[in-house]
């Protein structure tokens, strides 16, 4: 692979270079004004056009514009033809093709399969504003625009489509969106370093057929293609499934003479004695690295993985197997008569170019061509600073590490401190409240490994999980001094932390957690332990509840300590693969002897690509070797079970109530049904019972946040009792309502009179 440089030591001299634009045109009379005939290069995305550096196509833009070429921006153009797609007319280098932020298939369809009724990176969160698989529809409008000019994709959908993977929209495993699209090159994860790269050849005059040996990209070739005759071919098969253990050569042994009658000169001696070469160790893993850096591990082929789930599950396995930078090889999968080629993932920025990325000339708003359009995704983001990049906690329903990596990419104090003036400047409608200061996970910047060697040679899936590794490092002391000098800016009246918390991480750091509420808690945290049973967090790679439960000991002590009346939110996720009915009834009991009544749930999206997903459609583990005889996934899949399984965690909807029913009932719990408080849904429902005058239905209270209890109607002959053996919940104290307690107080109890005698 090609040496790394740093992104911006080819950047021309000031002197030299183009003012920046107030924005990347996105017309011709914006070329006009800005004196170009051409563009460079010529963006394709599937969200509307906001100069900020959240938004993938301004950041990659800018980063290019620095570098002295000129961008133009197409945003969400009509796909219907290959008009749109000249309207800044050809570019000199090639076509840059993303779907935006987000997979557009996650944009525009639910967990159910049903599609959002809004987008929220469209002006007026406007709906069908962009494509089904956005990035296979645009690459190939582009190449009918103008044939003979190279097309690059990139962004989350690109990166997380770049093998054959699970689809789920289309409940089939699809190929790789390389020969789909077909593009001429696919730039997966933080791709800034390869697009920097590729561009500076491509204006040099190479052609794109002959890049090669850029880190983060992938690309066609013929059967068999390899880089060199050094190169050699390692089968997946042999990375996950050990085989044959062959007795090592004593060196030290020394040959019997055959003396024998037949013997002669040249008969074949029974061993050959080599001279034994003493290398020194340096030599032994320069050898080692060399052999490991040439050699390309070839994954089952599409056609194999489409129709075998164990194959699929391996496949995903050793994909993920091979995704530290440090060490990760080449991959090459056939899918028909060409096979797509991965190179090793790209190498993480450091912090000066983190920096460079982040403090280049963003205008920090909306194209002006949106006029006064509300796009949601800005109103969310504009008062919030991006602090980190990465993931190290490999939660497998997650996709960041797929895209973005393990291995922690922070800025610098100065640079964000920076960005916190300039939105406190030059921001329009800023208040004095910083919305949020973090990234992926909030409390992960400036973590990192304590041994750089090995981090380059770790082939753990998860830094934290089983448990946090030794060495790893824990000190939250470098956020908690970026928290201070923020909130000291003048003019700067609140930082919030609304990016999702890694609370086993934060308990290792008491000062951090008191830190964080006192000073950065708006009344409510949002947090996510996603479930609450060992079975499914073990799929999850998500810790056990007790680290919710000490870190919530803490968040309440800091509270009282701070004079605050602070609430936690949790967040669970419902039908993950590996969870049972069991499991989910688990949960809501756990919910309401908590007293939490959830409003917004989530039920599991099988993503591409996604650790998770390869459950889902496998019902293998990938997280251990798989063969045909390994542990089976239990997955919901059906559309009624993972209903319920969503219901259980809104057990206090009267609209759930029938299907917790029903699920409850088959489950051999209809102990649980009744109109007690120890009941998790009652047994009847005004709707379900005729249509009772509202006066019949009579509600009782005991206390905040307590369960409806209603006293029953006089029942028919044909109704039955569902519960002839009532549960009984473990004793436990229980809390006021978290909506109960903030919408509403208390009301004050009456004087007691003089005199008279308490009962």
């Amino acid at each position: 692979m090609s040496s790394p440089t740093n992104l911006f030591a080819t950047v021309p001299k000031r002197s030299s270079r183009a003012p920046a634009a107030p924005f990347l045109p996105m017309s011709r009379a914006e070329m006009d004004a800005l004196g170009w005939d051409s563009c460079d290069v010529i963006l394709v995305t599937g969200d509307a056009y906001i100069d900020h550096p959240s938004f993938g196509m301004a950041l990659v833009g800018r980063l290019l514009e620095a570098q002295g070429f000129r961008v133009g921006i197409i945003a969400q153009p009509d796909w219907l033809s290959a008009e749109a797609f000249r309207v800044l007319g050809k570019p000199n280098l090639y076509f840059g093709v993303t779907a935006g932020n987000m997979d557009s298939m996650v944009n525009r369809y639910t967990a159910d399969r049903k599609i959002r009724s809004d987008d929220a990176y469209t002006p007026n969160g406007e709906p069908n504003k962009r494509p089904d698989r956005t990035v296979t529809v645009y690459a190939q409008r582009a190449r009918e625009a103008f044939p003979d000019v190279p097309v690059i994709i990139g962004s989350i959908e690109a990166s997380l489509r770049r093998i054959a993977h699970y689809d789920y929209w289309s409940d089939k495993v699809r190929r790789s969106v390389l020969p789909d699209s077909k593009a001429d090159m696919l730039l997966f994860g933080n791709a800034e370093r390869a697009l920097v790269d590729l561009t500076h050849r491509l204006a040099a005059g190479e052609n794109i057929k002959d890049i090669r040996n850029l880190r983060g990209t992938a690309f066609m070739v013929p059967p068999g293609w390899l880089p060199g005759d050094d190169w050699g071919v390692h089968n997946s098969t042999r990375v996950d499934v050990p085989g044959k253990v062959d007795a090592h050569h004593d060196p030290y042994a020394m040959a019997q003479e055959d003396k024998s009658a037949c013997a002669t000169d040249n008969a074949q001696p029974k061993e050959v004695i080599k001279p034994i070469r003493i290398m020194s160790r340096e030599e032994r893993l320069a050898m080692a690295k060399e052999k490991h850096d040439k050699t390309v591990v070839r994954l089952p082929s599409y056609d194999v993985v489409k129709d075998d789930p164990v194959m699929y599950a391996h496949t995903s396995r050793v994909f993920h197997l091979e995704s530290n930078p440090g060490n990760a090889r080449a991959m090459v999968q056939a899918h028909g008569e060409r096979d797509v080629w991965l190179n090793p993932p790209p190498l993480p920025l450091a912090m000066d170019e983190m920096d460079g990325v982040y403090d280049m000339n963003y205008a920090r708003a909306p194209h002006p061509s949106y006029g006064k359009a509300k796009i949601p995704a800005w109103d969310m983001i504009r008062f919030s600073v991006n602090i980190m990049r990465g993931c190290f906690g490999g939660c497998t329903f997650c996709s960041i590490t797929e895209h973005e990596g393990r291995i922690i990419q922070s800025r610098s104090e100065p640079s964000i401190l920076r960005e916190i003036e300039h939105i406190r400047d030059k921001t329009k409608g800023f208040t004095g409240t910083i919305s949020d200061m973090g990234g992926p996970t909030a409390n992960m910047y400036r973590l990192a490994c304590k041994d750089k060697a090995i981090e380059e040679s770790c082939r753990r899936l998860s830094c934290v999980y089983p448990t946090i590794c030794v060495n790893l490092g824990t000190d939250h002391s470098k956020l908690i001094s970026l928290y201070r000098k923020a909130r000291a800016i003048p003019g700067i009246k609140k930082v919030l932390i609304s990016s999702g918390l890694r609370y086993d991480l934060a308990v290792r750091s008491p000062e951090y957690v008191k830190e964080l509420v006192t000073h950065h808690v708006g009344g409510l945290l949002k947090i996510a332990p996603e479930h609450t049973e060992e079975g499914t967090l073990s799929k999850m790679m998500k810790p056990g509840i007790g680290a919710y439960d000490e870190f919530k000991e803490m968040f309440d002590r800091f509270s009282l300590e701070a004079g605050k009346k602070q609430y936690l939110i949790p967040y669970f996720i419902a039908a993950h693969p590996g969870t049972t009915d069991e499991d989910m009834l688990n949960l809501a009991l756990w919910l309401k002897k908590n007293n939490f009544k959830l409003d917004q749930v989530q039920t599991f999206m099988p993503t591409p690509m996604a650790m998770a997903t390869t459950m889902y459609h496998s019902r293998k583990n990938p997280l251990k070797k798989v063969t045909a005889d390994s542990e089976i996934v239990e997955t919901a899949k059906s559309g009624k079970v993972r209903r319920s399984h969503k219901a259980f965690l809104r057990y206090q909807d009267p609209a759930n109530w029938p299907i917790l029913r029903e699920t409850l009932v088959k489950m051999g719990r209809g102990d649980l049904i009744g109109n007690g408080d120890r009941h998790l849904v009652p047994s009847w429902q005004a709707s379900e019972d005729g249509g009772l005058a509202a006066g019949e239905r009579k509600r009782q209270t005991s206390g905040a946040g307590t369960l409806d209890k209603f006293v029953a109607a006089p029942k028919r002959k044909t109704e039955r009792a569902l519960a002839p053996t009532p549960f009984i919940a473990p004793e436990s104290k229980v809390r006021p309502s978290i909506l109960a307690t903030i919408k509403t107080k208390p009301k004050a109890a009456p004087a007691a009179k003089a005199g008279a005698r308490r009962k």
